[in-house]
């Protein structure tokens, strides 16, 4: 019998980049499962609620924030991006490796390149397997 690995994915991002994800939804129900956390800034995600998600089983944690100097609230996506590489060295020092929590930057509306990111990550993710913390 053969068992496919069906990544969870636990998607945060900033509503400047998309009002919601249900696009990511559609039709890929038997590929992986998607978590959206949706936040008001980018700012707003802290290191806790990174490892919750893979705690809580996801076995990649993906961050979209605007981009690079286009952040409505000035610097919320520098200081995502520091939290980040942060918890992406614990990861690592873990054992869970950092690659499983990535963070990019998505112009708002981009739809398809949000979802390119997310099948991005899929692949990764065939590849390391599943959260070895669950």
């Amino acid at each position: 019998m053969e068992n496919k690995f069906k990544p969870k994915i636990t998607l945060f991002h900033c509503i400047n980049t998309f009002r919601d994800g249900s696009f990511l939804s559609s039709n890929t129900e038997d590929k992986f499962e998607v978590k959206i956390v949706e936040m008001a800034c980018s700012s707003m995600v802290k290191d806790v609620f990174l490892l919750r998600a893979f705690e809580s089983g996801a076995d990649g944690v993906v961050v979209m924030v605007c981009p690079e100097g286009a952040c409505r609230y000035i610097e919320g996506n520098f200081r995502a991006k520091k939290r980040i590489e942060w918890v992406q060295k614990l990861l690592d020092e873990i054992g869970l490796d950092g690659k499983r929590l990535t963070m990019y930057n998505v112009s708002p509306e981009n739809e398809a390149g949000a979802a390119q990111i997310i099948q991005k990550t899929v692949s990764d993710l065939a590849d390391l397997g599943p959260n070895p913390a669950v």
